[in-house]
């Protein structure tokens, strides 16, 4: 410690380490104390000391120097001890301690302070022993002592740990931090004011470190100073609060918060404002814990302000933002002060200051969240008091309608009870105000809107009303008047000045705008939140919403186009995967289509057009990009609509694109919305226009903004296709368009410096090129392949490139690409070995399509490398990979050059790897398929011993002594692999295979189940595809397996005998039917057998034989009353698919049973007939129509067998046709609503014994409810009103089984993405189900099960919330947010939800 020169200060009362700054001593302790002072600090440090009474004796010491000093009886001294940074005062530091000493006994004899490099010590005669450590760590035993450690003074670092834990104290970094502080503290103080400013700043980055931290002495000091600096160097000393406020007590954020309100509310004037942000600071920083300490005396101070006679307006608007401010984020802390709170806002609310009454109505909105439901409707009453007083002045009156739309944005739901005083209030002043008061109609639109978004359940008897209102005031312009009939379209240029003149009136005092903008907005409001409704708006408000696109104020027009939007995107929300063109649809015209949105929509498209094509005349680009935005959405609804109005819209694109004025937005919604057309129109339609769409798409591909280059290459790409849809001559000349648009995207392809999205446009773009229109650039393919091939070695473009060889190798010009297919073929082949699997997976289809158009070209060694790189994709792990690559060695197989090399390498390299692969359970769909197409190429191309392949497939059934058996389900493949093979042998091989497979089931002597089982199934698979009626007494060899003792040789003997049926059913049907009637015992099985058969037929659109289908009926009624469930369900499927193939004889046979004494029967029809649903158009589709109620209706069956048969039934038509059941859902919502209900007499008590076991027999039912309800609202949400859903069907769904809240979370996520205005009005209701289910912990003594169900759980509601969370709005919510925050402070949570999120 080289010139640092400590200066001591000690008195027997009090030690005061500081900058000569006096303190307070307590009373002399010990009298006759002999005193002595050391210096052990170390060679060539000198301790400097100044004591006495005054202060007038000083001196050094050197090293090991002593100096004495008897107290002897006199006035209490003091000893100063201070450090010195060299010698000037201004750069010292100083540490400021107060340590008491009236716990320390007067001692006998000496007693010395010892100044060492850790610290002070106090020594008894010279010895240290009974003293422990340094003075600090003594005197830390006195609930008096309030100190920093001295050893901050002194450079040794290594102090020994106490008792007490003074370790943490003696951090070096902690002890230099305060000597700096102290120094801040000094400097803040000065006279110099830049030093204050230069101080505060550094004061602000000591306080957000993390390692701060304060004593209750410096924690005084700093409250006082920062306080003082809110009149000096206000706006840091306000920064300076939010992390103090973080760092002190409570003591202290108490004092600070009144001395604040004092000087808000008493202060200066020109100190207001400071003290009112430092206030708001203190709010929203507090720590929630010592929220109730501050609230306790804010509160009352805060509504004094408010209330108080002699308060001026400046000083009651800060008090209305500070309190808004504590009831937002502490309003259900001050639960006490909510009534007297509420009262004296309410008065306000009649202030004659503006600014008062404005601040007045954010400050209730934001306590209503809070309020108890008594307090909001005295609340609301009030308010609506209020508006019923006529004789209020005007601008009173529109605070209380303010104040009403505010508090239904703040409690949502819960204000749903009070729209029947209030709604009717609001329509009568918003029709009756008078002419000039345009914000009390605006003020009132916009409550309307409110109860819309919020209230949307409640608000319901009012929508007709509302609706009318809207359309009335989104007109309203009493001082402008267009009488103007609208323009044709082919207006004039002239005609488009007189336009725009027309459109030139202004009035700065015309406030009429803020209505129509109120009014659509409300209406847009209504469209959002009543998706049932759509229909009525487009019959009413769709003309003239379409009429308002001529809105002179450009900002209200935007409003116009947002809401016919909204509209626009309703229709397809409701509409989700339905069109009008579909055969299903077309048979019910007559009933429904003629009044669902979309029709309607088309109906209103010839007007549409004709309007928007006046606004992309006007100058206004923001109006264009709007018209552009409304085209675009037009199009994503209706793909077709446009085919008659191409001619006029083109026009208004040319100019977009063209026109100098024309900004990047609106060139890229104008070309956004060309392609759309283009690939949702004819060509044919597009054909008169080429020339003047080309031109200016071909322009915007040179822009030098790269998001117009984009857009404008993928119209490029659209437009190849509509030039030249085919090959074939349409009458259109295509040729004079080839060479300007492959220059274009040349230009692009060739150019390096540009960004990734142009690059990989232009590739694409001209791989369409080249493959439409190669015959034309044959000269220029040379200079043009080679390009797209050297874009393949760059790793950001290379999966384009190759993707674009694929369009290529696909063309019917069977393009020329001899330049380079050797150097495209060995990067394909090296492709194979990357890692990146989407470029695998593409390289694999291209090398397909390749090898099939080029195959001849390519040598044999290529395909020889192909080989040994397609056997390490051929993988059970990556299905899809595996298909490609199976299907790609079935190419090469049957292609022209296949050799006895390539089949050579294949049979090596491949054929192991599809062995693995077929005793996979995993295998199914396009990989088994391919799979199957792999076996046939093998014997019909790749001269492969037949009977080889088949013994390697039927060994696949013996079990390993590793592995054991092979999965059942892999036995199904085996057996098509081996029906496929056997096909493709000739009728010789496949007969033998025949008798060999019934000799392994005739061999009774044989033990491997497995082997019987694969023989079952290969007859199966081999009698689907071909007649075995030549082998007589098949049939009975298999029903004989019947009588096995496995289940699963029983299942496959009934499988073998319905798929041999199939291929013979004159011969095999009339067996099966009479065993069935014969065989009692094996009923179940025969009906399985015949289950095969009839599900068959139907799919392959096969008729039976009349005699066959009576005697099948009559079987399968007899059996719909058996008390086999399993028996019932075989029955039920059988008849559902009988209905496909003779609807006209099963409809009113399965109608009249819906009638029967027995539920079983009502059960098993209804069943059926949901299996008659399929997604394909039907002829039972006509049939089955008109009485579908007749079986839906047994929802509410007295049988809850019944009713879940009927749930399931509605929900399977909801999922493939429902335009079916649309028009029964007013009738059926209810009754299915009231099934996702726990029912008391569902449920049972089983008596075990030792326990009791409670039984639900309600859950399947409640579970097959739910589901319905999310089928419905994914293709019926037009017939739906989710508000009378969600509560209170949904949120008692949240509270109930396991199972069920993971569909409810589902169907909240559903909710929140298409109906999030329904979900956000009773959002709050919602928060606790989903906080209860996150923080649920299983007990203790859970099992593993358990747990893994819990934490299922928690991620599906974490999902849920994610879902909630993107609600826009969301943050009105304070509960949500308090869910939101919780979930924040919990690590295991947060982490948990933010994967979910990433996902």
């Amino acid at each position: 410690m080289k010139n640092i020169i400590p200066f001591l200060s000690v008195t027997v009362a009090a030690m005061c380490i500081g900058l000569g700054e006096a303190l307070p001593l307590l009373p002399l302790v010990c009298h006759n104390q002999k005193l002595e002072i050391q210096n052990k600090l170390g060679p060539g440090q000198i301790l400097k000391y100044r004591w006495g009474s005054p202060m007038v004796e000083s001196g050094e010491l050197k090293f090991n120097a002593k100096h004495n000093y008897d107290t002897g009886g006199g006035n209490p001294k003091t000893l100063i001890f201070s450090i010195y940074k060299g010698s000037s005062p201004l750069d010292r530091y100083s540490i400021l301690a107060i340590t008491s000493f009236s716990n320390l006994p007067c001692k006998k004899g000496l007693l010395s302070f010892v100044a060492k490099n850790d610290g002070l010590y106090i020594e008894e005669n010279g010895n240290t022993a009974n003293c422990g450590p340094p003075i600090l760590n003594y005197f830390a035993t006195s609930h008096t002592v309030r100190s920093k450690p001295l050893t901050a003074l002194f450079p040794s670092p290594s102090i020994s740990s106490s008792q007490n834990g003074a370790s943490s104290l003696r951090s070096s970094h902690w002890k230099m931090a305060n000597l700096q502080l102290s120094g801040i503290i000094e400097k803040m103080t000065g006279k110099d004011k830049d030093y204050r400013y230069m101080a505060t700043s550094d004061l602000l980055n000591e306080l957000n470190k993390d390692s701060f931290k304060l004593d209750s002495d410096l924690e005084m000091r700093l409250s006082s100073i920062i306080l003082q600096q809110l009149d000096d160097v206000s706006g840091l000393a306000v920064k300076c609060l939010a992390p103090l406020v973080k760092k002190v007590g409570e003591e202290r954020v108490v004092e600070m918060t009144n001395n604040l309100c004092d000087k808000l509310l008493h202060g200066k004037d020109q100190h207001r404002d400071t003290a009112s942000i430092a206030l708001r600071t203190v709010v929203a920083q507090v720590a929630p814990s010592l929220a109730p300490s501050i609230l306790v005396t804010l509160t009352p101070l805060m509504i004094g302000g408010i209330s108080g006679q002699e308060m001026s307006q400046g000083i009651k608007c800060e008090c209305l933002e500070i309190m808004c401010d504590v009831v937002q984020k502490y309003g259900s802390l001050m639960a006490d002060d909510h009534e007297k709170l509420l009262n004296t806002l309410l008065l306000q609310l009649d202030c004659n200051q503006a600014t008062v009454r404005k601040k007045t109505v954010t400050c209730i909105a934001s306590l209503a969240s809070s309020l108890s439901d008594d307090l909001l409707a005295k609340a609301t009453v009030k308010v609506v008091k209020n508006l019923s007083n006529k004789n209020a002045k005007s601008e009173i009156t529109r605070t209380n309608i303010q104040m009403i739309g505010a508090i239904s944005r703040a409690v949502g739901y819960r204000f749903g009870t009070h729209l029947g005083n209030t709604v009717p209030v609001l329509i009568d002043y918003c029709t009756s105000a008078s002419e000039n008061d345009e914000e009390l109609r605006e003020y009132s639109l916009q409550a309307l809107e409110s109860f819309l978004l919020r209230c949307p359940r409640d608000i319901s008897p009012y929508c007709d009303e509302i609706l009318n209102l809207t359309l009335e005031y989104i007109c309203y312009d009493p001082n402008f008047t267009d009488n103007m009939d609208e323009d044709t379209d082919d207006e004039t240029p002239e005609d488009e000045d007189d336009d725009e003149s027309a459109n030139e009136y202004t009035d700065d005092e015309d406030a009429s705008w803020k209505v129509r903008r109120a009014a659509a907005k409300c209406l847009a409001g209504l469209i959002v939140s009543r998706s049932e409704m759509i229909s009525k708006v487009y019959q009413e408000a769709c003309p003239k919403l379409i009429d308002r696109f001529k809105e002179r104020e450009e900002n209200v027009k935007m409003d116009v186009f947002n809401t016919f939007i909204d509209l626009l995107r309703q229709t397809g929300n409701v509409t989700k995967g339905q069109t009008d063109t579909d055969e299903s649809r077309q048979i019910f015209c007559t009933l429904s289509l003629h009044h669902s949105p979309k029709w309607l929509l088309k109906q209103e498209v010839s007007k549409i057009v004709k309007s928007i094509n006046r606004q992309l005349r006007e100058k206004s680009v923001k109006t264009k990009v709007g018209a552009f935005s409304v085209l675009r959405e037009l199009v994503v609804v209706l793909p077709d609509c446009l085919a008659d109005h191409i001619g006029s819209l083109v026009p208004g694109i040319e100019r977009a694109l063209n026109d100098k004025s024309s900004t990047s937005n609106l060139k890229i919604e104008a070309l956004v919305f060309t392609k759309l057309v283009l690939a949702s129109h004819a060509p044919p339609v597009f054909h008169p226009y080429i020339k003047a769409l080309s031109s200016p798409v071909l322009a915007a591909v040179g822009e030098r903004y790269y998001k117009v280059t984009a857009e404008a290459l993928r119209v490029c790409g659209e437009l190849v296709r509509v030039v030249r849809p085919s090959t074939q001559s349409m009458g259109f000349d295509f040729k004079p368009f080839v060479h300007p648009i492959y220059n274009a995207i040349m230009s692009r392809l060739t150019n390096q410096d540009q960004d990734q999205e142009v690059k990989e446009c232009a590739i694409t773009c001209m791989g369409l090129v080249i493959s439409t229109f190669g015959d034309e650039l044959r000269k220029e393919l040379p200079s043009c392949l080679p390009v797209l091939v050297d874009r393949m070695g760059n790793e950001i473009t290379r999966l384009t490139a190759v993707k674009a060889f694929a369009v290529i190798a696909t063309s019917p010009l069977h393009i020329d690409l001899s330049c380079v297919l050797v150097n495209l073929i060995a990067e394909l082949t090296g492709f194979l070995r990357k890692a990146n699997r989407v470029l695998r997976q593409a390289t694999l289809i291209t090398m397909n399509t390749l090898v099939t158009a080029y195959g001849d070209k390519i040598v044999s060694d290529a395909y020889e490398v192909i080989v040994v790189e397609l056997s390490s994709l051929i993988s059970v792990s990556d299905l899809h990979m595996t298909a490609l690559a199976l299907e790609l060695c079935c190419t090469l197989m049957t292609g022209k050059s296949c050799s006895e090399n390539i089949s050579l390498a294949v049979r090596n390299k491949v054929l192991p790897q599809a062995i693995t692969l077929v005793k996979s359970p995993l295998l199914q769909g396009q990989a088994l398929l391919a799979l199957q197409g792999f076996f046939e190429a093998l014997v019909y191309h790749a001269n492969t011993s037949f009977y080889t392949l088949l013994d390697s497939l039927l060994s696949c059934a013996k079990p390993s002594p590793q592995s054991g058996g092979v999965p059942k389900q892999a036995l199904y493949s085996i057996a098509q692999c081996v029906a496929v093979l056997c096909l493709a042998a000739g009728d010789k091989n496949c007969s033998s295979t025949v008798k060999m497979l019934m000799e392994i089931l005739k061999d009774d002597s044989g033990t491997n189940t497995a082997k019987q089982h694969l023989a079952l199934l290969s007859l199966g698979e081999i009698g689907r595809r071909k007649d075995l009626s030549a082998h007589a007494g098949i049939e009975t060899i298999v029903i004989e397996s019947f009588q096995s003792p496995f289940e699963e040789i029983k299942s496959a003997a009934s499988y073998a005998l319905g798929n041999i049926a199939v291929g013979n059913l004159p011969n095999y049907l009339p067996f099966i039917l009479n065993q069935i009637d014969n065989q009692q015992k094996k009923q179940y099985i025969l009906l399985h057998s015949l289950k095969e058969v009839i599900v068959r037929q139907s799919v392959d659109k096969a008729d039976f034989q009349n005699c066959s289908v009576e005697k099948i009926l009559a079987l399968l009624f007899n059996h719909c009353e058996s008390e086999e469930e399993g028996v019932r369900n075989v029955v039920a499927e059988c008849l559902g698919k009988m209905a496909l193939i003779e609807p006209e004889k099963l409809v009113p046979a399965l109608k009249v049973r819906t009638t029967s004494q027995a539920a079983f029967t009502r059960a098993t029809v209804v069943t059926a007939v949901k299996y008659s649903v399929v997604e394909r158009p039907e002829k039972l589709d006509e049939i089955i129509f008109p009485e579908i109620s007749s079986f839906l209706m047994l929802i509410k069956d007295g049988d809850r067998h019944v009713r879940r048969a009927a749930v399931s039934a509605l929900s399977t038509f909801a999922h493939y046709k429902p335009n079916l059941i649309k028009g029964l859902l007013p009738e059926l919502l209810p009754l299915l609503y009231d099934q996702t209900v726990i029912k008391k007499e569902l449920i049972r008590t089983v008596d075990l014994g030792p326990f009791k076991h409670v039984v639900d027999d309600g859950l399947e039912l409640r579970k097959a409810a739910f589901e319905c309800v999310f089928t419905l609202l994914d293709s019926c949400l037009d017939q739906l009103n989710p508000s009378s859903f969600i509560i209170p069907f949904l949120k008692s769904g949240l509270e109930d089984h396991y199972d069920l809240k993971m569909l409810c979370h589902l169907i909240l996520s559903l909710l929140a993405d298409k109906c999030p205005s329904a979900v956000l009005a009773v959002l709050d209701s919602l928060v606790e189900p989903l906080q209860k289910t996150i923080n649920f912990k299983p007990k203790q003594d859970a099992v593993k099960q358990e747990h893994d169900r819990n934490e299922d759980m928690i991620r599906s509601a974490l999902r849920a919330i994610s879902s909630l969370d993107r609600i826009s709005g969301v943050d009105y919510s304070h509960k949500f947010k308090s869910l939101m925050a919780d979930m924040k402070r919990s690590e295991r949570l947060w982490g948990k939800y933010q994967t979910i999120r990433n996902e």
